[in-house]
């Protein structure tokens, strides 16, 4: 289609609407001011932000940075029109990982693309991630919106996360201290968290079941707001126990599942071997088993199975360790041992799955 004579083009015409953007600001300004924490104020609208570590106390910190999205869960947000826990898995996905190092979050960016801005669906995820932000404890001091027609369409868009936190560095946890006999830790996931929804929805189409019918596994719910329980955040467990010094070794389950992200904390020489019967597999997870007859070992690593976070303790640490784990408001569970292992590299030795993971 050629030019229409006499029409002055402006950018809103390409499918970019400037004042959608600055309606989006003006809602969400306020509530990033409801995330300030001493060191950050929180406010938007400059080409940057400002964090003072001194005023947030650290003496001689380490900086830890992480990045993450949500992945393909927001295919199911989509799909099920809502929008209102994605923020919260955003959130989630990057501090989760900074804990994991002993490190304090302390600010967070979002990015935001869309085919075309709905500011009060933009505004509505923005909610979650200020809901994420005061969980961690860290500011949300910044972000980026991009309108992208033609890249995304109408309906569609994708998230990104950036976080930035600080641990002392006498404090950093690596994992290298880990021995045999130490005690393995579980703490319980809210669900699937935020990874391996490529195979869920694939399951999901297998089952012919739409979003909005009751879950099969969670009938007080649609399929869709289950599959969207948001993932948890271990902010204050993982820092009770680095304050503590009772922390060797933590690994935030994400893809890969149990089988993939524990040896990231293990040295060489050792096996973390886990007792699935320490726990119960959430029904979510038993669901989706039985829809696509998945392995017990695909789905130890894919998914993490109803363990979210994993810390190594001393096994005289035990009982502290547990103490300040319920402290911190969680429900711990020891799921196995560190053994001595004569394999090439550290791995994951998982038995029980037979008697506790029957479909």
């Amino acid at each position: 289609m050629g030019p229409r004579p006499g029409h002055r083009y402006t950018y809103k015409d390409s499918g970019v609407d400037i004042d959608a953007g600055d309606a989006l600001v003006d809602r969400i300004a306020p509530l990033a001011r409801m995330t300030r924490r001493p060191g950050a104020d929180a406010s938007l609208g400059g080409f940057g932000a400002f964090f003072d570590p001194k005023a947030a106390g650290y003496r001689d910190p380490l900086l830890v940075a992480t990045t993450d999205g949500v992945g393909t869960k927001l295919k199911i947000a989509i799909a099920a029109d809502r929008h209102d826990t994605v923020g919260i898995d955003l959130v989630a996905m990057c501090v989760n990982d900074l804990a994991v190092q002993g490190a304090e979050p302390l600010i967070f960016l979002d990015y935001m693309a869309f085919g075309r801005l709905p500011v009060g669906q933009a505004a509505t995820i923005v909610e979650g991630v200020v809901k994420g932000c005061k969980e961690a404890g860290c500011a949300l001091i910044g972000g980026e919106t991009a309108e992208l027609p033609g890249m995304y369409a109408p309906g569609d868009y994708d998230l990104a996360g950036f976080s930035v936190g600080a641990v002392e560095r006498n404090q950093v946890v690596t994992g290298s201290t880990v021995t045999p006999g130490d005690v393995v830790l579980g703490l319980p996931s809210s669900g699937i968290h935020s990874n391996g929804y490529s195979l869920v929805r694939r399951l999901v189409e297998v089952s012919g079941l739409p979003y909005s019918t009751p879950a099969p596994f969670a009938r007080q719910r649609s399929l869709g707001e289950a599959l969207l329980e948001p993932t948890r955040i271990y902010v204050k467990a993982c820092l009770a126990l680095t304050r503590a010094r009772l922390a060797k070794g933590f690994a935030h389950i994400t893809g890969g599942g149990l089988i993939e992200n524990i040896p990231r904390v293990l040295p060489s020489g050792v096996a973390a071997a886990l007792d699935a019967r320490a726990w119960p597999l959430p029904p979510v997870f038993a669901w989706l088993k039985t829809i696509g007859n998945v392995a017990d070992g695909e789905l130890a690593r894919t998914f993490n199975c109803g363990i979210g976070m994993v810390t190594i303790v001393a096994a005289g640490d035990e009982r502290a360790a547990l103490d300040a784990l319920a402290a911190a408001g969680e429900r711990p569970v020891a799921i196995g041992r560190i053994v001595a292992d004569g394999a090439p590299e550290p791995r994951v030795i998982l038995g029980g799955t037979e008697a506790a993971w029957r479909g």
